[in-house]
């Protein structure tokens, strides 16, 4: 289980193309309790949430959309066992690495990680959009 990205993921996003905005698909599984005992995982994922809003602000980013996972509609149970999803869009890759990497972001990034018993994202090329 990884709740941080790795060097070579990192490394990775940045390595792709970058001529536009990404969209990070945000897929978490809260613990019951938040691991350093201060509420649920959902309170922790607030407080991380509260203290990221900004640094994604400032790099020209923004939340496009987040919700409850209620069931699986198609596929197998575990592929739907999610709490909560969200697509962040930012700017660029850079935008995006840089935000991960910089010193604010592991000042806020405690709460994400006593909140989430898992936490995948997935960087996306956005395709289609109803609003293009």
């Amino acid at each position: 289980m990884y709740l941080d990205p790795t060097d070579e993921q990192l490394q990775e996003i940045a390595e792709l193309p970058d001529e536009g905005p990404v969209v990070m698909l945000n897929l978490l599984k809260f613990n019951e309790q938040s691991a350093d005992g201060q509420g649920s995982g959902w309170d922790a994922y607030v407080r991380y949430s509260e203290a990221v809003i900004g640094l994604i602000k400032r790099r020209g980013g923004d939340i496009l959309w987040a919700g409850a996972g209620e069931a699986v509609a198609l596929g197998g149970e575990a592929d739907g066992d999610w709490d909560y999803v969200a697509l962040v869009q930012y700017p660029s890759r850079k935008a995006f690495v840089e935000m991960m990497q910089s010193a604010e972001y592991a000042a806020a990034n405690h709460h994400r990680l006593n909140a989430a018993a898992r936490h995948t994202i997935l960087a996306v090329t956005p395709r289609y959009s109803k609003l293009n």
